[in-house]
């Protein structure tokens, strides 16, 4: 019999029971069927509950209107997600290209002068990946972010950025290459 082999898996057999019969008696033993039952009906009421969004967003989208908000003629529709009414402005790639002469990819914030990839993926690391939440972002927040990457950000002035990022996500595009065409670079 080769011994080599048999005090190892002795150890480790060994080991795990020691480590069984520890846990056993460290644990406290709680019963945990009152959070469990409290959290099936949590589920059962949040699943409740976006089953009624889903139902009054298919409702909304149903009823769409054309050109409302929007000088490209893009197709707004309301949805009432938990009872608060939001937009959603569609994206018309045919009218950025025109405006600015090459193909737009919706919600690419390097289309915001000042804005390059390793800024857009920094952002994107962030929580704001498109137009629209770059928009509603605050000039301070935005420099923060850019000024936890060091001194190689830090120089970018985003004072500009979320209105850019407003004319992009509204369809603006014409509006957005005029301004951008009037300014050196981003700044005001």
């Amino acid at each position: 019999m080769n011994w080599c082999i048999l005090i190892p898996l002795l150890v480790g057999l060994l080991s795990a029971i020691f480590g069984y019969l520890l846990g056993k008696a460290f644990s406290k033993g709680d019963d945990h069927s009152a959070d469990i039952e409290l959290w099936r009906n949590k589920n059962v009421q949040l699943e409740s509950e976006l089953a009624e969004c889903r139902s009054k967003l298919s409702t909304a989208s149903t009823r769409s209107i054309s050109g409302a908000g929007s000088s490209s003629g893009g197709t707004v529709a309301s949805s009432f997600a938990a009872g608060a009414a939001t937009s959603i402005i569609a994206f018309d790639a045919a009218a950025a290209k025109a405006a600015f002469g090459k193909k737009i990819k919706e919600d690419d914030l390097t289309i915001v002068e000042g804005i390059g990839p390793k800024i857009q993926e920094l952002f994107h690391e962030n929580g704001i990946p498109t137009w629209r939440s770059l928009s509603e972002t605050a000039v301070s927040r935005l420099q923060e972010i850019l000024d936890s990457k060091g001194q190689r950000y830090r120089v970018h002035n985003p004072a500009t950025w979320p209105d850019q990022a407003k004319m992009a996500y509204e369809g603006k595009w014409a509006a957005l290459k005029k301004w951008q065409d009037e300014h050196d670079y981003g700044k005001a």
